[in-house]
């Protein structure tokens, strides 16, 4: 499955303050963008609406509904075995790290 398969119209993104992988439309600001953002319900910093996940108080970064193109979930963390890497066995301990460098 490539990503042209997980990307999913906006009127379909959970409005549940779950975290979410959102396309930001190209504009006169620059190209077609992806960033992590949620929808709140809004609160003395803010209405209703998207937000960056980075927002903070003070500092929130909103999305109007025609700059969001369309969303994905958070991929999920594969935690079984097979897909954990393998075990570095290099020689030479001072290559940790970068500190061989």
């Amino acid at each position: 499955m490539d990503d042209t398969d997980r990307w999913r119209d906006m009127a379909s993104a959970p409005r549940d303050g779950s975290r979410i992988l959102v396309t930001i439309r190209p504009s006169e600001q620059g190209p077609a963008e992806v960033d992590l953002a949620y929808w709140s319900h809004g609160d003395q910093f803010g209405a209703e609406g998207w937000r960056a996940s980075d927002s903070s108080p003070g500092h929130i970064i909103e999305y109007a509904e025609p700059e969001l193109k369309c969303w994905m979930p958070m991929p999920s963390a594969n935690l079984n075995r097979t897909s954990m890497p393998s075990p570095w066995e290099g020689d030479d301990d001072q290559e940790l790290y970068g500190s061989g460098i």
